[in-house]
């Protein structure tokens, strides 16, 4: 099972005296995110009249640049909690209407302040996924199906009739034409929503993204990128990639993959990756105003000046970095992250600077430290620096399965946790060499270290060594399910 990250701030623990009472004292928190830029985007639109541009992610709400994304500001005054999950940004005029976790909101001041517009909304269809406007009309794609307002969201009314399937992502509309993309396929309204039909000859479903030009009708999915010419009477594959996002300019088709940006200028009849410069290729959406094309990823944001060629991070001000682990020596705090390669702080977390020179992948799962050896473990295998992270070498003779999710350190004992069990090093990550013996389940997530034993944290519940990893034994007692096992609490 793949292991969940959420998106975290790092923070620093400052205690201040109340005065009311001797020794009492109230904790408080404050970011430190200074150099913390990116971070997971999985959304971007442009405002066609201001050219504003509008960022969003997990948790983090939405972000505004006017410069082109030369830096980015958070405007999320009146978003809720679960408002802060934004799912959809849709503009028309001066009314921005975001589609998160908890409705409908609406802002009519570039994002400055947001208004909840969820009068009709309820259950699962309160989760919304998709936004998408034609004139008064207001389209909601939801977990409960597709919602439509005529007064500008004050208002919200279900319209499903034929919709075999109501959770809607994607919604886009070409003239009288509204296409929903459902986990069974593409809906056609002709319309304007009062009924739907399939149009799924030869599409594979779920359908991640639409977008139309012309006759052309472009669907994303976890197959790539299908075509169809006919309204979508019948599609056809023109890719193979796993696709979250389409976008379209003059005869340029750009799809945002799993393996990048992909240039297609024939109609999606052959298709070049357009990666270079573009240090996170885990792309969830793509926009275009005028020359400039934006690309969304786990990485942050990156703009594209010359039809995709090459790539400009562009995430000063966006701080949404998933951190999914620390390791510290002396004064120097070093994180990892999930989609960002890892990050050096000597200044108690004031500020940060990348770390990445050697690393194959920016997907890091853990970090520990032997003296002046800095252990990282990857989605690529395990790295080491012996510089303070200046540079890093992949240290992986041995190793079967490079999906290293922890690593533990004892004494000259190295252990790494992956998905094919647990390996040991006993000469600094020269050799490893497996350590399952009793091990039944081999998706290893943690590894703690307590004195003489080992826990290993498994889909399976938990495994205790007490000779080096020669032998396990479950220790579940207790555990009233055995759930996967992320994180233990060990001492080392």
């Amino acid at each position: 099972m793949k292991k969940v990250f959420y998106v975290f701030y790092l923070v620093l623990l400052i205690p201040i005296c109340t005065g009311c009472e001797k020794n009492t004292f109230v904790l408080e928190w404050e970011p430190a995110n200074n150099g913390l830029y990116g971070g997971r985007i999985t959304g971007l639109t442009v405002d066609p009249t201001t050219n504003y541009l509008y960022a969003w992610g997990d948790a983090g709400g939405v972000f505004l640049s006017t410069d082109n994304g030369g830096s980015w500001t958070a405007v999320n005054k009146g978003l809720s909690e679960f408002g802060l999950y934004v799912r959809s940004i849709a503009i028309s005029g001066s009314n921005i209407f975001a589609g998160t976790l908890d409705g409908v909101y609406l802002s009519t001041n570039n994002g400055n302040s947001w208004t909840a517009m969820n009068n009709g909304l309820s259950g699962y269809g309160t989760t919304v996924l998709s936004i998408a406007i034609n004139g008064s009309n207001i389209f909601a794609g939801t977990g409960g199906g597709l919602f439509l307002s005529t007064n500008n969201g004050n208002s919200w009314a279900a319209i499903n009739n034929g919709l075999s399937n109501t959770q809607v992502n994607p919604i886009t509309i070409s003239g009288n034409n509204i296409f929903a993309g459902t986990f069974d396929g593409v809906f056609l309204s002709t319309n304007n929503g009062d009924s739907w039909t399939a149009a799924n000859n030869g599409l594979p479903q779920p359908v991640n993204s639409i977008a139309t030009s012309g006759s052309n009708i472009f669907a994303g999915t976890f197959f790539g990128v299908f075509l169809s010419t006919n309204n979508g009477s019948t599609w056809t594959c023109s890719n193979a990639s796993y696709v979250s996002s389409i976008a379209i300019n003059g005869i340029n088709i750009y799809a945002g993959t799993s393996i990048g940006v992909l240039l297609s200028s024939d109609n999606g009849r052959s298709w070049t990756a357009m990666n270079n410069g573009l240090s996170n290729t885990q792309v969830n959406s793509i926009t275009i105003s005028g020359s400039n094309i934006f690309a969304g990823t786990d990485g942050g944001v990156f703009l594209s000046t010359n039809n995709g060629s090459c790539w400009t991070a562009m995430n000063d001000g966006i701080s949404l970095v998933s951190i999914s682990s620390f390791a510290i020596n002396g004064s120097n705090i070093f994180a990892g992250t999930y989609g960002n390669g890892i990050y050096l702080s000597s200044n108690n977390g004031s500020n940060w600077t990348a770390v990445i020179n050697g690393l194959s992948t920016v997907f890091v799962y853990s970090l520990a430290i032997s003296g002046s050896n800095i252990f990282a473990g990857t989605d690529d295998g395990v790295f080491l620096s012996t510089n303070n992270g200046s540079s890093w070498a992949a240290v992986n003779n041995g190793l079967s399965n490079q999906n290293v999710r922890a690593i533990a350190i004892s004494g000259n004992n190295i252990f790494a946790g992956t998905h094919h069990g647990v390996f040991l090093s006993t000469n600094n990550g020269s050799s490893w060499s497996a350590v399952n013996n009793g091990l039944s389940d081999v998706f290893v997530d943690d590894l703690e270290i307590n004195g003489s034993n080992i826990f290993a944290g498994t889909n399976g519940g938990v495994f205790l060594s007490t000779n080096n990893g020669s032998s396990w034994a479950t220790v579940n007692n207790g555990l009233f399910s055995y759930q996967p096992i992320m994180e233990a609490v060990g001492k080392q």
